[in-house]
């Protein structure tokens, strides 16, 4: 296991980007937001360490980008039970990096601290609303079993069109894909998230 602390992938800086990592951004965001990304001057966005880590691989990173802007930016779920999911998946699989960006962006859309540790202990023992608390279940099911049960599924139905039904097993999913290899990758957190006030899951251990 690579030790705490130390990455198998560098992220790599916005100077050393050839061509096709910049036409990988401009395939998934707007032009001017491409163009901060790539910047180095003073307009410059801060630049997450996922972000430059997939760019060792920038035919995959532009697709994918684009796959998840519609899970991030035009969701057919409520951010907030996009959140509560992600963050699951985050403390399930020990992923420090995706627990703390999206500790806090969920903080961005209403969850508050009691709701973050309730989802890092036992999501069971809090008072969620019966959509919340289905969900979470779902992706506990979705981690454990690959796959929702007829119990679970049918109150879903219930509540959730089929678009909804669809993106909801596609979060999971693809936020279990990305722990994968934020774990395995070694990613390092971006400075700004290691002061965030907030237990992380423990180390995956071999």
């Amino acid at each position: 296991m690579t030790a705490p602390g130390s990455a198998r992938l560098q992220p790599i800086p916005r100077d050393e980007w050839g061509d096709e990592a910049r036409a990988a951004l401009r395939a998934a965001y707007s032009e001017e937001t491409a163009a901060r990304l790539s910047s180095t001057g003073p307009d410059a966005i801060p630049m997450p360490n996922a972000l430059a880590t997939l760019m060792h691989h920038p035919a995959l990173a532009g697709p994918f980008l684009t796959y998840n802007n519609v899970l991030l930016q035009t969701p057919a779920l409520d951010h907030r039970l996009r959140e509560l999911m992600v963050l699951r998946v985050g403390w399930r699989t020990r992923s420090r990096y995706e627990w703390l960006q999206h500790v806090r962006l969920a903080q961005r859309v209403g969850i508050t601290p009691d709701e973050i540790a309730a989802i890092a202990d036992d999501p069971r023992l809090h008072a969620w609303t019966p959509i919340e608390a289905d969900m979470l279940a779902a992706t506990d099911q979705l981690i454990d079993r690959y796959w929702i049960d007829d119990d679970t599924w049918a109150r879903l139905a219930k509540q959730l069109d089929e678009k909804q039904l669809i993106e909801l097993v596609f979060v999971v999913g693809t936020y279990t894909a990305l722990a994968m290899a934020f774990n395995s990758f070694g990613l390092q957190s971006d400075p700004e998230l290691q002061q965030l006030a907030i237990a992380s899951p423990p180390e995956i251990e071999e």
